[in-house]
């Protein structure tokens, strides 16, 4: 089993990055892995914290319509370039905790995704040197408020409400090229989402390279990859399961705001 990169909070409220060991044990770091933290003797055992998000970025870029397929079902073309938005990191919710459904909203969706976490402080850099630059995997859900997407004309509102994006439970260092990605809706076994994620348009070190010749990405960022087809309706009281091979499962409730 891959390294599993946490962020947890003790009972005492400290926050916490560690390595979660198969005991559930985690052995914390001195600082956050991408700024080369190293174990310390700080070990906390399972039923002393609680697993937040796995990084607080200073930003989420995420990338729309990256997989051919979503694209044809929201009923356009494939984007000559990487089409990139801002979800506001208050966005951010951990695995196990609740979506808010807002009450602004009649259609509120599910967008299983992969989560790059960046390592080091990039800027205009070549897609080959943006490999090195991209410090682990997570999951995200990019939860949308579709009617307020087609309403407002852009997406600022419906991808930033508060709980929009679930991410982890952790970080990963390396991920199959080909891994799958899979959506699940409550008990269903059968996913409404199921794509490799070597399907996408524009490949990760791309992604990067672009995004840095926009704007600067900080350690601990995360750039949302894209969803593939199979989007569609979260409604109360529904459980939303996002599944990647070799990083795990994202699940997270969705409850009235």
């Amino acid at each position: 089993m891959a390294q599993r990169y946490v962020r947890v909070q003790n009972q005492e409220g400290i926050i916490y990055y560690g390595l979660l060991q198969i005991s559930l044990d985690v052995q914390v770091l001195d600082a956050p892995p991408w700024l080369q933290g190293q174990p310390t003797d700080l070990n906390l055992e399972p039923d002393s914290y609680q697993i937040l998000a796995p990084c607080s970025p200073s930003k989420i870029v995420a990338v729309g319509k990256n997989y051919a397929d979503h694209a044809a079902e929201m009923g356009t073309d494939v984007p000559s370039e990487p089409l990139i938005f801002i979800k506001p990191p208050t966005s951010i919710i951990a695995s196990e905790t609740e979506i808010k459904y807002p009450v602004q909203s009649q259609r509120v969706d599910y967008e299983g995704e992969l989560a790059l976490v960046i390592g080091d402080r990039t800027s205009d850099c070549t897609p080959e040197e943006a490999h090195s630059k991209i410090w682990g995997y997570t999951i995200a859900n990019d939860v949308t408020a579709r009617d307020l997407q087609k309403r407002d004309g852009q997406w600022t509102r419906a991808k930033g409400f508060d709980t929009f994006c679930p991410l982890g439970p952790w970080i990963v260092r390396e991920l199959n090229p080909g891994a799958r990605l899979q959506t699940f809706l409550n008990e269903d076994a059968l996913p409404v989402q199921s794509a490799c994620i070597d399907q996408m348009v524009f490949p990760p070190d791309f992604l990067v390279s672009y995004i840095s010749q926009v704007m600067t990405l900080q350690p601990g960022d995360v750039v949302l990859t894209g969803t593939p087809f199979g989007v569609g309706e979260l409604h109360v009281g529904d459980r939303v399961r996002v599944e990647i091979e070799g990083i795990g499962r994202l699940e997270n409730t969705v409850t009235k705001r």
